[in-house]
């Protein structure tokens, strides 16, 4: 059906930016919001890039990202913060996943 992945949103520790695909405008804002805060917690704790990225199934990634060069970025302490995230925010994520396969891909 795609042959590229749907970005949610996306937070940017090096440009200090936060992103939201237009496409998910139409989100509740306390969905938004929400989202907006628990991606640039993560970024300014642990630092890189962190996007929230759908699959081709409509199942929902938490992808990490750091530049070459930064020697602040730890690998382990992001794996277990994502771990952590995917634990405390199960309930957002499945309804996030809910939410793209029945508006986004038509399925019920």
């Amino acid at each position: 059906m795609f042959n590229e992945k749907m970005v949610l949103c996306a937070s940017n520790a090096y440009e200090k930016k936060y992103y939201l695909n237009d496409q998910f405008s139409n989100l509740p804002e306390r969905v938004k919001q929400e989202l907006q805060i628990m991606c640039v917690l993560f970024t300014e704790e642990v630092g890189g890039i962190l996007i929230l990225q759908y699959e081709e199934d409509g199942t929902l990634q938490i992808v990490t990202e750091a530049d070459e060069g930064d020697l602040l970025y730890d690998d382990i302490g992001c794996g277990l913060k994502v771990k952590q995230m995917q634990l405390d925010k199960r309930e957002l994520l499945e309804s996030l996943e809910m939410y793209y396969k029945v508006f986004v891909l038509g399925e019920e």
